[in-house]
């Protein structure tokens, strides 16, 4: 089926419609109907086709393409949204809430006002509704959205001196996490990798695939490794140019002494080393248990090689 992408002003998000017999381009405003009454859009991009099984929802259509006397309505109601805000903030300021109004918007036919706001906790409202449908005699709506929102909504400038992803093209919130910063060494300090919304920058997905990708087989800080000049340990690897920086053994651990290794550091590219072991800290666990200190066998494991070894024993005395 032929559908066409419609943005409206308070979302990035694009939404199919179908466009019937019309023919419409890139840029062109349309009155199309949504489950909210009518509304007001910008086409974003030409017709295309979609499957009509794949997509599985019946899509609304175009009604008509936007007149002078519809966009006339649209910039009046654009007007009114800096009043309304005005208004509303004065209201919360007198009911004592604490909430932060973030945006209002007009639906196309008046009938209703959407307020955005955030708030650290739940807020009750409701005489609040009640006295904004009196000042206002519409339908009153109050939506409470998080902080990622709010910068979706307002829109600024990121650390990279571009317009927020959020608020320019992105259809949808990825999930970030701390591991993808870690994956890609990046500092851990929260003011370099945060974004205007207080949480982690959404960039931080964008390279987090290749990351992965390249990091596959490369050793980890700690961990020994085999070299062409002998067994080192590794003190830093750099994903980006497949190479680690690790100091030689020169003295291997006892009861006794401890590890002793080189002054000197050694960078070898991902083609020269041999992994031979994981790193002492932070070992997994596995069928006997967790690892001992220094990367030391678990009691599990020990009772499991006394136990083999006795069985090993009886068999062979069986067999003399």
């Amino acid at each position: 089926m032929k559908v066409v992408n419609v943005r409206f002003r308070s979302a990035t998000k694009l939404y199919y419609f179908n466009p019937g017999d019309l023919k419409l381009r890139s840029g062109e405003a349309v009155i199309v109907e949504t489950g909210e009454g009518r509304e007001y859009g910008i086409v974003k991009g030409g017709t295309k086709e979609i499957s009509e099984k794949e997509f599985g929802k019946s899509i609304k259509k175009v009604l008509r393409i936007a007149t002078d006397g519809d966009i006339e309505r649209y910039k009046a109601n654009l007007a009114k949204r800096d009043e309304a805000m005005s208004v509303c903030k004065e209201k919360i300021r007198q009911h004592g809430l604490d909430m932060k109004l973030i945006d209002a918007d007009f639906t196309f036919d008046g009938a209703k006002v959407v307020f955005y706001f955030t708030s650290d906790e739940r807020v009750d409202f409701r005489e609040l509704v009640r006295d904004l449908a009196s000042t206002f005699h519409k339908r009153i709506e109050l939506r409470q959205v998080g902080v990622r929102d709010e910068a979706k909504l307002l829109g600024g400038m990121g650390s990279c001196g571009r317009a927020l992803c959020c608020h320019g093209w992105m259809q949808h919130f990825e999930p970030v996490s701390i591991k993808m910063a870690k994956v890609q060494n990046l500092s851990l300090n929260p003011t370099k990798i945060s974004g205007c919304c207080g949480r982690l920058m959404c960039c931080l997905k964008y390279e987090n695939d290749v990351y992965q990708e390249m990091r596959k087989g490369m050793p980890n800080p700690g961990e020994i490794v085999e070299t062409p000049i002998g067994k080192a340990r590794v003190m830093e690897s750099n994903i980006l140019f497949s190479q680690v920086k690790a100091r030689l053994v020169e003295e291997e651990r006892t009861n006794d002494s401890p590890e002793k290794l080189s002054s000197d550091i050694h960078v070898f590219s991902k083609d020269e080393i041999k992994r031979t072991s994981k790193p002492a800290q932070g070992g997994k666990k596995g069928k006997g248990g967790k690892k001992g200190k220094g990367g030391r066998p678990s009691e599990a494991e020990i009772d499991k090689g006394i136990k083999k070894a006795i069985s090993e024993e009886i068999i062979n005395v069986i067999t003399e």
